[in-house]
């Protein structure tokens, strides 16, 4: 009886063909929340790469704009691209393997500061010009606006009374408007620890497919919620009075959170929500709104680790 070849097979089988070489082994890796199709590859040759294919016309946009970074960018901070594929309807992406790397948690005060320092070199570096303008981002930074359209789906997770969020969403809303999303650096779009790696004393990022030209302050931004949930400092310590960002971070997530789960992408709202835990007190503490009036579960105490540094 002959055996089906799997779509994961079927791309291993392509990516070795393209590099003119004969599979050996394959593996996938479940890393990350994309439900494009990703795998390590081995050749006969002792070649090991990191494959990253299209599933549907979204992940084929998607890997076409990692395409567009690879390809038109050198930077430490970016993986060696090794392979590229595009047949018009599934294509690929063949990048260097980083299994070997170190993929945080845990945080140290160093590790830390390489990553900002890095995100300052990724804000420093010309984006390509066909990149998404992040000033025109309006669907991302209306969503305290989504909020006091439609509270019910944000309330339902039980992070505030309708009273205090009546109270305080004008501000948040109008805080949210100010972010300065617009300028000229390159923004990779989607900090988060599962994109970074530590290889010696570089520190790589990957996922380019969100990648934009704006203010490259948002990606420091957007990445301090997760960081405090892995154990590092509370925003406000990296970005003090900065109420426009805490106010755009928490809104993207209030707006989402309390959706119903996307098939293709079911742990998300999981996440989301653990990030607003974290972003919503911020925002609370950089606009000086009153106090949060339901638990939050000790997300700003008790999941914080000591000793970090």
């Amino acid at each position: 009886m002959a055996v089906t070849e799997t779509p994961a097979q079927a791309l291993a089988e392509r990516v070795a063909d393209r590099l003119g070489q004969r599979l050996h082994t394959w593996r996938m890796v479940s890393r990350g929340y994309t439900n494009a199709l990703r795998l390590i590859v081995t050749c006969t040759d002792g070649t090991s790469v990191f494959v990253k294919g299209a599933t549907d016309a979204r992940t084929a946009t998607w890997l076409r704009t990692e395409h567009r970074i690879y390809s038109e960018i050198t930077a430490a901070f970016l993986p060696a691209l090794r392979a590229w594929d595009d047949d018009g309807a599934a294509p690929f992406l063949v990048l260097e393997d980083l299994s070997d790397a170190f993929w945080p948690p845990p945080w140290t005060t160093g590790r830390i500061t390489q990553v900002l320092q890095t995100l300052q070199r990724v804000a420093a570096t010309p984006p390509p010009a066909e990149l998404p303008d992040l000033g025109a981002w309006g669907p991302h930074r209306s969503g305290w606006a989504q909020v006091r359209s439609d509270p019910g789906p944000f309330l339902r997770l039980g992070l505030c009374s309708a009273t205090w969020l009546t109270r305080t969403i004008d501000a948040l809303a109008s805080a949210e408007a100010r972010a300065p999303l617009w300028g000229e650096e390159l923004v990779h779009g989607d900090i988060r620890s599962d994109n970074l790696c530590f290889v010696g004393d570089r520190v790589v990022l990957v996922d380019w497919n969100l990648a934009g030209r704006g203010n490259g302050t948002l990606d420091i931004a957007a990445w301090l919620p997760s960081l405090h949930l892995e154990g590092g400092p509370l925003p406000d310590a990296i970005l003090p009075v900065q109420s426009h960002w805490a106010a755009l971070i928490s809104g993207y997530f209030a707006a989402r959170a309390g959706l119903p789960v996307e098939q293709a992408t079911p742990r998300i709202r999981e996440v989301q929500r653990a990030q607003l835990r974290v972003a919503l007190p911020w925002a609370a503490r950089a606009l000086t709104l009153p106090p949060l009036d339901r638990a939050f579960g000790g997300a700003e105490g008790t999941r914080r680790r000591e000793g970090w540094s």
